[in-house]
């Protein structure tokens, strides 16, 4: 895929995602002097948060549309994920230099039509492409490098993510299920603010 952030937008990203969960635990208001053009634009973004040095998940929550100008999308993706993510306690000040932060830039999400079910896997292009799944009110999201990190095929991830929406693993073989993709930039830091780059998955 053709990059659309460069290094210095993912450095802007993963520092501001940082300093708005710092800002949440002082009591103020992330305040911007300059915002560069890419982060002014409505896109999507995650935020994960991983413990250092395990590399455990610690929080991951995000906005996989375009809603709201990119900063604005990555200061409240990183404080949700700090505080929000129903699978972890709330981060805690006192974690901040232990944890690393790690934001994925998005695409656009776009859906896969097809005639039949069964060609949604050929479909799929692991190390490329993230996934959402949604069908009767109920929605999962999989991160690009989530297939990546887990080592699955095109047809696990489908499942994954069928089992990330709450519904049963090949639920994407259903008549009437949403499968979308999509892609990220991903930038993280290698150290509790040290240094940050892109994450290359292929």
């Amino acid at each position: 895929m053709e990059f659309k952030y460069t290094n210095e937008d993912g450095i802007f990203a993963v520092k501001l995602a940082r300093r708005a969960v710092k800002d949440y635990f002082k009591g103020r208001k992330t305040e911007l002097m300059e915002i560069p053009e890419n982060f002014l634009k409505n896109a999507g973004v995650f935020t994960t948060i991983n413990s250092y040095p395990e590399k455990e998940l610690r929080g991951c929550i995000g906005f996989p549309e375009p809603i709201m100008p990119l900063y604005e999308a990555i200061i409240k993706s990183a404080i949700y994920a700090a505080t929000e993510d129903p699978r972890f306690p709330p981060v805690v000040e006192g974690e901040l230099e232990n944890i690393i932060f790690e934001v994925s830039l998005l695409t656009v999400p776009e859906r896969i039509v097809i005639d039949d079910p069964n060609k949604y896997p050929e479909k799929v292009e692991i190390g490329r492409d993230g996934l959402i799944i949604r069908y009767m009110g109920f929605s999962g999201l999989l991160l690009p490098q989530v297939a990546v990190e887990y080592s699955i095929s095109s047809t696990e991830f489908l499942d994954h993510t069928c089992l990330k929406a709450g519904l049963s693993a090949g639920c994407w073989k259903r008549r009437g299920v949403e499968v979308y993709k999509f892609q990220a930039e991903i930038f993280t830091e290698l150290e509790p603010e040290g240094k940050i780059e892109r994450i290359k998955l292929r």
